[in-house]
């Protein structure tokens, strides 16, 4: 069988796990559609510091249009009831950080 070599032709043949909350893994799941990445690259990337660099194409669209439907859907509810969760603020944040570097006017 041959080995699975990465771009710089190493093997990765060791396996790290660990358990997340159903909240924590929906976060992560729409974090890593918002990135673009494939979701080993992605938590890769945020474990070792190193950037992420969101290349637009149709599925970060997609997930951009998705997220802020459901933004819009939190927005409405509030109106009535007046409260935001965490998870929320850091997704806002997220998404609008995504949305200025893909403006190209990060000082917005």
């Amino acid at each position: 069988m041959q080995k699975s070599l990465d771009a710089k032709g190493r093997t990765r043949n060791k396996n790290i796990g660990f358990r997340v909350s159903e909240e924590e893994a929906k976060q992560i799941n729409e974090l890593v559609a918002l990135s673009g990445l494939k979701k080993q690259e992605y938590i890769m990337s945020r474990l070792l510091n190193r950037e992420i660099l969101v290349s637009p194409n149709p599925r970060v669209y997609m997930a951009l249009k998705n997220r802020l439907e459901a933004v819009y859907g939190e927005l409405k509810r509030i109106e009535t009831c007046g409260q935001l969760s965490d998870e929320f603020i850091e997704m806002m944040n997220v998404v609008t950080g995504m949305l200025r570097h893909m403006k190209g006017n990060a000082e917005d």
